[in-house]
Parts: C-alpha cells; structure tokens; sequence
C-alpha cells in the first residue's frame, strides 16, 4: 500500500505513542506500506515538528523525521488546480496523484472535501488506516 502521511499525524505520533497516528507510522517503520513524499511534505514534517510548543527533542525529532525521509519514496509533484479548505493540503493531494497513492491518511479529513473519491485518491482517518491495514 502506498500512503501519503498528513503532518497532522507526523505529529500525532510524537505526541502519543501507541496511539493510531503512532500504530500508522509504525506500519510504514516495518516496511508495510509505502509513505510517499516530495520535498515539500518534508520540510514541512521538519518545520511543524520544529514548533517549540510540541517540546519535542531535537535529536529525538531528527531521527524521526531523517527515519521517514530515508524510508519514503520520493515524488515529483506538480501543483494541481483543486480547492481544498486549507491550502496548504493542497501538497498531499499533488504528491498522492502523482505517486498514485491509496490514500492520504490525515486526523483532519474534513480539510479534504470532497472526501472519499472526489479528489482522485481516497482520505482516511488514521484509525480508518489501521483498521484497513489489519483487515
């Protein structure tokens, strides 16, 4: 399975280890799934998860971030015309098209409407992730 992982869950799995954004990244640690990625999407996990009000390690988050880097496959995305309610979602779908992703795994769908289709690649939660992943 080849995935697009949203920052919000990057960051989810720091925070809450053995949580469902933590059991989706831990998928893709263990070879299960694909995380695809252009450069965009990983200055973003670096920048988000630099943010001083997460406290997290500098090392702890570098190896994090560096683990995800060397275990994703890189894509070259080109910007698409599609309205999303947040903009800057807009590089999950680019990347997700053009890696031909089977989802875009975000704790925030409703920032991908319309959410299951529409956008030419399907939107999951994480537990909806998971649950897909142990079925």
């Amino acid at each position: 399975m080849r995935v697009v992982l949203d920052t919000n869950v990057i960051v989810s799995a720091l925070l809450i280890g053995g949580g469902t954004a933590d059991m989706a990244v831990q998928l893709v640690v263990q070879g299960a799934v694909t995380i695809l990625a252009d450069s965009r999407i990983l200055a973003e996990y670096d920048e988000v998860t630099a943010r001083p009000r997460f406290g997290f390690a500098e090392a702890e988050r570098r190896v994090f971030v560096d683990a995800l880097a060397a275990l994703g496959e890189p894509v070259a995305a080109r910007p698409l015309r599609v309205a999303l309610p947040d903009e800057d979602d807009r590089i999950s779908v680019e990347v997700a098209l053009a890696g031909a992703a089977d989802a875009i795994v975000t704790g925030k769908v409703r920032h991908f409407v319309p959410r299951r289709g529409a956008l030419g690649v399907a939107v999951w939660t994480q537990r909806e992730f998971v649950d897909h992943m142990r079925h």
